[in-house]
């Protein structure tokens, strides 16, 4: 199985450099809806075969834009949700000092079994993750090819598990907004084939 990993198109939230967790369900700026349009345009040449989403607007928006591209349904998938950031979602990065900011360090450094304030560790998010991605195998055979649209630490976190990193390395890599991330699972072993690609809006 071929799984494209899509990181949500750009909201009002990215550029204000907030905390964008599992309980802001914000939606896609006007930057972001044009992101998606570049994201359907890429991803309408290749052969896809499913779609999944997190159900949250900003991903939900983005993978209907592709859908309709590629003339396929969207299957949701609430396990593909984001973090839950706890109380520090919806705060501007700036304003993360004493121990929310401490928190916050730790968890992007690579600390997996703490959680956030009243929130998820990466450990519990890669749990809820990776049951997505067994029922995905489990439908989708070799030769598959299957588009996922979430979010930035929902997807790294797939990387990690699918490549078999430790969540410990997961801030060496990067996912942008509107990005393309694509793994190859296969009986003989996985591989990172494209990380990070924004080649679309170039």
């Amino acid at each position: 199985m071929k799984l494209i990993l899509v990181r949500h198109g750009e909201t009002e939230w990215n550029k204000q450099r907030r905390i964008q967790g599992c309980r802001s369900d914000t939606r896609l700026s006007p930057k972001g809806l044009e992101q998606a349009d570049g994201l359907a345009a890429v991803l309408r040449k290749e052969r896809i075969d499913a779609i999944y989403s997190s159900p949250m607007k900003r991903a939900a928006e983005t993978a209907q834009i592709i859908a309709e591209a590629c003339k396929l349904p969207v299957h949701m998938f609430n396990e593909l949700r984001e973090i839950d950031a706890g109380q520090l979602d919806g705060m501007f990065e700036r304003e993360l000092t004493g121990s929310y900011g401490a928190a916050w360090n730790e968890m992007c450094n690579g600390n997996a079994s703490t959680p956030l304030p009243g929130g998820e560790s990466l450990q519990d998010l890669q749990k809820r993750t990776s049951w997505a991605v067994d029922r995905m195998l489990e439908r989708h055979i070799d030769g598959t090819v299957v588009v996922v649209v979430a979010h930035l630490l929902a997807n790294l976190v797939m990387v990690c598990q699918v490549l078999g990193i430790n969540l410990s390395q997961v801030a060496r890599l990067r996912q942008a907004p509107a990005s393309i991330t694509i793994l190859e699972l296969t009986t003989q072993g996985n591989s990172l084939l494209l990380l990070n690609d924004t080649c679309h809006f170039q």
